[in-house]
């Protein structure tokens, strides 16, 4: 390999390692927002769930309560509390799940079942950190190869067009 594809491939590796190695970041300060949603949603629940025991009642019949009244309002409030309540159980969810993966394998949980509302919050505010913890350093790690090989390979398919140009231009010409 030529001395400037070596470089520009190493600087592809850095970039890829720079980029990736925020993943593990993004994924904690992701979690700290569903921290802040999940203690916000307990209140409302818990609050509703403690103003239907105090009428002796549970919190699937409180909801068909508002279901069957003859109030749109009140049936408009029942929906927005089962929402509400689905939110909370769904987002419960995603916080045991990232809390009980391994470190490093956090990102792809956020990946698979990020909720939209909180990671477009996030990203908004993200602030990059510098990888000093092993998953930081696994991602950069992953992103330094990603990156360096990507370039590897767009290198090479680069000089084989190049080539195939030039075979052809010569035939073209002789």
């Amino acid at each position: 390999m030529f001395p400037i594809a070596r470089f520009l491939a190493l600087g592809a590796g850095l970039f890829g390692g720079i980029v990736l190695s925020q993943a593990p970041e993004m994924t904690q300060q992701y979690g700290q927002r569903i921290g802040g949603a999940l203690d916000e949603l307990r209140v409302i629940v818990e609050n509703f769930d403690q103003q239907a025991a105090q009428n002796k009642i549970d919190r699937d019949k409180a909801l068909t309560l508002y279901g069957a009244s003859g109030e749109p309002f009140l049936r408009s409030q029942g929906v927005s509390m089962q929402e509400t309540i689905t939110r909370f159980e769904t987002l419960e969810a995603q916080n045991e799940a990232l809390s009980t993966a391994l470190p490093v394998l956090k990102p792809f949980v956020l990946i698979r079942d990020a909720d939209s509302a909180i990671l477009a919050n996030a990203w908004r505010d993200f602030i990059p950190a510098v990888p000093i913890s092993i998953p930081g350093l696994v991602w950069a790690a992953i992103g330094f190869v990603c990156g360096w090989t990507l370039l590897r390979i767009l290198a090479f398919l680069s000089r084989e067009a190049y080539r195939l140009g030039a075979g052809r231009r010569y035939r073209l010409l002789h």
